[in-house]
This record gives C-alpha cells, sequence and structure tokens, in this order.
C-alpha cells in the first residue's frame, strides 16, 4: 500500500462515512473502509433481502452500521463523506444538493481510485462495445506478462484493490456515462483513454443529450499531453447538438483511431482482404485475418481494432493474435449456451439498445426466433425495426416495452403480417417457453432484449443468468 493510501485511510478514522447504494461496487468499498477501522454506514432503499442476507451479516462483523428502507436517508446529516452509487446521478437528487449545502463530501467509489492509484490506467468508455473491449485489453496485456487490475463498470470495485497495485500494474478500467459525471479534474488521468462510440441512449436518467456526451468527454479532456486518446473513425463524436465540436478537438496528448471500414493514419483498421492492419508513421502493418477471431459479429472485429490501438506499444502482435485465438467472449454477450433439441440457444442479455441487437442480428447468417423487451429507458425502437423484419423469423415480446417494439416493427414500411410472426407475453420466463414451443431442429433461439431490465430483474446480468438456468434445465 503505498503512503498516499495510507494517509487517505488514516484521515478517515474519525470521519463517518456513508455509502447510498449498497451495489457491486459500494459493498466492497465499505467493507475494505471498515475492515481499516472507518465507521462507515450501509444505505440502501431497499431491505436485506435485497443487498443479501450474507453480505448484510458480513458487513455488521466488521461494524458497519445500517439504514434501510423509505427513510434510508435520514442519517446522511450525520456524516461527514458520502460515497454516492454510481446510478444515483448527481443535480437529479435532492439529497446531494443539501449534503454539499452541509459542507459534507460527496464522492464515488472510481473518484477515489483514480486520486490514489499509483499505476497508468486505461478507461474505457462508449455507448456500446466497452466491456468487451476493456476485457480485450486486459487479456492481451495479461498475454503479454503484465500484472492487470480490471474494474470499474464491468461489475468489480477497485478502490479495495488499492491494497496491494503498484506502479509497475496497470489498471484497466470500463467507465461510465453515470460514473465518469462528476469525475471532473482527474489530473492527467487516464494514461490511455478510449472511447468506443457515441449514440443517443440513457436518456431516462440524463438531463439531457449534450449532459450524456459532456460526461463522455470528461475520460478524455483532462489528459496530459503525454497521454493516448482512442477514438472511432467511423463515429461522429459531434452527436448532442455540438454540430461543430467533435471529440478529437478535445484530445490532448496522441490520438488513435480505429475504422472497420477504411484505412487511418494512426490506429487499427480492417482492409479489404479482411486483414487487420496497424498503421503508424507511413507503416501499414498486417496482423492477423480476422478468421482468427473467435467470437461473433462484425462488431467484434471492430472491438478488437479498439484494443489494439489501445495496447499498441504495450503488447506484441504475437501475443494480439493469440489473443483473438483463444478470447470466448464475455457472458451475456451473443454466448452461446446451449443446444437442446436440434435448437441453439444464445444469451445477448447486455443488448439493452436496438443498435446492440442491429449488431447481434448480423451475426448470424439465418433468420433467428428473437425474445426482446424490457424497461423502458427512452430508445426509439424504430431504428432496428427494418433489421428484425430481414433477420427474424420469430419475435417473442414480453416486459413494459412489448407493446413499443410491437408498434415499431408493425409500422416498418417493410413489414407484411407474420413476417416476422409476433408472439406477446409477460415475462421473459414465458417469452422462452413460447421460443421453445415454436422452435424446430436447426433454429436459434436468442435472448435479445433491445432494453434493460429493471422491469423484471435487478440487472441484465440476472436476466441473463436466469435465461441461461432455465435453457440448462431443459429436459
Amino acid at each position: 500500500m503505498t503512503q498516499k493510501v495510507i494517509d487517505y485511510l488514516n484521515g478517515l478514522k474519525d470521519k463517518k462515512v456513508a455509502f447510498v447504494g449498497m451495489g457491486v461496487a459500494n459493498v466492497p468499498c465499505a467493507e475494505w473502509l471498515a475492515r481499516h477501522g472507518v465507521e462507515v454506514w450501509a444505505c440502501d432503499k431497499n431491505g436485506r433481502d435485497y443487498i443479501g442476507a450474507d453480505i448484510c451479516r458480513s458487513l455488521e462483523e466488521l461494524g458497519v452500521h445500517f439504514s434501510l428502507g423509505e427513510d434510508y436517508l435520514s442519517v446522511l446529516p450525520q456524516m461527514d463523506i458520502v460515497f454516492r452509487s454510481h446510478g444515483i446521478l448527481p443535480f437529479q437528487n435532492k439529497w446531494i444538493g443539501e449534503c454539499i449545502e452541509r459542507g459534507q463530501k460527496v464522492t464515488t467509489e472510481m473518484e477515489v481510485f483514480f486520486s490514489l492509484c499509483p499505476a497508468p490506467i486505461i478507461g474505457v468508455t462508449g455507448s456500446n462495445g466497452k466491456t468487451t473491449t476493456t476485457t480485450l485489453i486486459s487479456e492481451m496485456l495479461k498475454a503479454q506478462g503484465k500484472r492487470v487490475f480490471l474494474g470499474g463498470n464491468i461489475g468489480r470495485a477497485l478502490m479495495p484493490e488499492l491494497e496491494t497495485i503498484t506502479q509497475s500494474d496497470i489498471a484497466v478500467v470500463e467507465l461510465s456515462s453515470f460514473q465518469l459525471l462528476t469525475m471532473g479534474n482527474m489530473k492527467n488521468k487516464p494514461d490511455i483513454s478510449v472511447v468506443t462510440n457515441i449514440e443517443i441512449t440513457h436518456q431516462d436518467h440524463h438531463i439531457s443529450l449534450d449532459e450524456y456526451v459532456d460526461a463522455k468527454r470528461n475520460i478524455l479532456i483532462y489528459q496530459s499531453p503525454d497521454s493516448k486518446t482512442v477514438l472511432n473513425a467511423d463515429c461522429d463524436y459531434s452527436i448532442g447538438g455540438r454540430v461543430y465540436h467533435d471529440m478529437r478537438f478535445d484530445v490532448r496528448g496522441t490520438l488513435y483511431e480505429f475504422s472497420i471500414n477504411h484505412p487511418v493514419e494512426r490506429g487499427a483498421y480492417l482492409d479489404d482482404k479482411s486483414y487487420i492492419v496497424f498503421a503508424e508513421n507511413g507503416r501499414h502493418t498486417p496482423l492477423f485475418h480476422i478468421s482468427c477471431i473467435k467470437i461473433r459479429g462484425r462488431h467484434n472485429i471492430e472491438n478488437f481494432c479498439t484494443a489494439i490501438s489501445a495496447v499498441w506499444g504495450l503488447v506484441s502482435p504475437e501475443n494480439m493474435k493469440k489473443t483473438a485465438e483463444s478470447f470466448n467472449g464475455v457472458e451475456h454477450r451473443i454466448e452461446f449456451v446451449r443446444e437442446f433439441g436440434g435448437v441453439k440457444y444464445y444469451n445477448d442479455s447486455i443488448a439493452t439498445s436496438p443498435s446492440r441487437v442491429i449488431s447481434c442480428l448480423n451475426s448470424f447468417d439465418q433468420k433467428i426466433i428473437m425474445i426482446c423487451g424490457g424497461s423502458d429507458k427512452g430508445n426509439d425502437m424504430s431504428q432496428m425495426a427494418p433489421d428484425i423484419i430481414k433477420n427474424v423469423k420469430l419475435l417473442v415480446l414480453n416486459g413494459a416495452t412489448k407493446q413499443k417494439i410491437y408498434d415499431a416493427v408493425t409500422s416498418c414500411a417493410g413489414y407484411a403480417e407474420n413476417a416476422p410472426r409476433i408472439i406477446i407475453t409477460d415475462t421473459m420466463e414465458n417469452a422462452l417457453a413460447e421460443a421453445r414451443k415454436n422452435a424446430e431442429p436447426g433454429d436459434v433461439v436468442v435472448l435479445c432484449p433491445a432494453c434493460p431490465a429493471f422491469d423484471q430483474f435487478k440487472t441484465f446480468e440476472y436476466r441473463g443468468r436466469r435465461f441461461k438456468e432455465l435453457v440448462n434445465d431443459f429436459k
């Protein structure tokens, strides 16, 4: 542990610290501070069953206090420091303003990690492809023999890793707009920033599209002149009303780009012979053919180009190719579950937007049976309707958005009756039962919701795991 981290922990010894929202990040962070003698309060609107009985018991054994239920924020006036869950956005919550007015410090796990981490940080954000790209970067670095700390929005807290992380390690961090929104003045961090793409999404949480785009911009506008930034040459980063403000104008250090449509001057791209090529200083070096990549989909070729652009100079081309040949993908991302009765089942629960649905549909060379629907985050479902009509033989709709998706598909110019055939039901479990009943040998069934899971599940991960559990129980 560095002296800087020791000083930080010692500075909390006479403070009361609250964690608001006991999810995958705040639970281990609360536990870590409690282990170091800090007075910690765990606050959540939900009860012990939601958090988990074992987790609550473990925290209580460390001396953590609880404030749960409707009045869970009533203890905040007593606190010195408040860690908000990344899903609880500032400027939209009255209690945050009140904390600030009282002189309390409001922060997040990621803000503290960035301020104290002694290792170089590679940060990855974007609307789509974040998790796969972040994981690929980590795998390539590990193949090179690097000690890697992977975390952030990918589902692992990194603040407790300050216990052991050193200058010779590398932190690879996935960052959502919710995490980046208040991470201003990151003091020359990250060392390498990646923005996979930007599209209109999360309008159910952000005040405006501009706020969403500005949150993403935070990952690069505080970098140093010695830093590296990786952007998508195929993406218009001026989205959000910033017609004349492309993110490329925010780059402080060296810009690398990637493309699957055309060559770039500096970075990785896909050439017309289906090779991934790296360009720099006028040299164009073929790395490997896309047939080396095990995971499905053109979007994953793009993810490899992104990751290669990020780790160039840190990882050899040989280890990049080895990663392509061995990487089996990330859970919930067109994840093969099982073949039963001649039917193949895939879990793409991460597909919470129309653009992700389009990527999934274009990953198969046949028409599929698609299970779709969930909670509504304000996406325009008409964007995916033509691809559904072209690539889906049976569409099984469920959840809060079932009617919205039905209307988008049936009102699309190319729609004809029963092309695709549509079944409407209530839950994901019943949708799977309908898909199974109507599937024939040779069919492909994919959970591809186009929406978040919050109408029926805690997160998209819970939805995907429930889907896999049901499929694996087929008899």
